[in-house]
């Protein structure tokens, strides 16, 4: 029986680690669950005012309202719509309160990338949101030129235009005109893969037991030689 207790201890201390990492992520995934529909509820909450010192912390998906104006000045993000196609996100400086700040209007396709969009007094309801869609790595720089940027760098979209960093994604634009299709925030596009992880993971334990299981039997096989 000696020769049984390696593979024997191989297969109960992997599948015990894989069996704890499924585990865990299953915890993850009640835990990443519980904070989307916390989210959900904030991004859903009526709408206050813009508070003095918005910050990530205490401020991110708030819901606020806006009376001001738009300024012509805005810059377009590369992005795709599904099923509409690729296009561009249009962020434009907005005046309230006797400060400027950035509001995500939403999605234009592309060939409307260069269209003129009315300017002047509105009033916006939207989130608040500071994104992190920057890799350092893989983000090319904007072409200011075209005036094609890759991700809303919020740091640089706010020097570039001259406001303050704050932004502020459009859920509803009055008057609407019709000139850009809001893009609201919601909670799809945050990742959430810990059912997958948790999937994997046990799946591995099941394959580590039965590799296990087949070492055993070869010992076994050769013994009876």
């Amino acid at each position: 029986m000696k020769q049984f207790t390696v593979p024997v201890l191989f297969g109960l201390i992997g599948a015990s680690i894989l069996i704890y990492l499924g585990v865990w992520q299953t915890q993850r995934l009640q835990w990443k669950e519980a904070k989307l529909q916390t989210i959900e509820s904030m991004i859903s909450a009526n709408p206050s005012d813009l508070p003095d010192l918005p910050n990530i912390e205490m401020h991110q998906y708030l819901p606020v309202s806006l009376k001001g104006e738009f300024v012509k000045d805005e810059v377009h993000i590369l992005t795709s719509r599904p099923p509409i196609g690729p296009g561009y996100r249009v962020i434009s400086k907005f005046k309230t309160n006797n400060i400027v700040i950035l509001v995500d209007r939403g999605f234009v396709r592309e060939i409307d990338k260069n269209n003129d969009r009315t300017s002047g007094v509105a009033k916006v309801i939207g989130n608040l949101l500071w994104p992190n869609e920057v890799d350092s790595s893989f983000t090319p720089n904007p072409d200011l030129d075209k005036n094609v940027w890759f991700a809303r760098d919020l740091s640089m979209l706010s020097t570039h235009l001259n406001t303050e960093p704050i932004l502020v994604v459009a859920r509803q634009i009055k008057p609407n005109l019709n000139e850009v299709m809001p893009w609201p925030i919601d909670t799809i596009g945050i990742p959430n893969n810990h059912f997958q992880y948790a999937v994997t993971w046990f799946s591995l334990s099941i394959i580590w037991m039965g590799m296990t299981v087949y070492w055993i039997w070869r010992i076994r096989s050769r013994q009876d030689i």
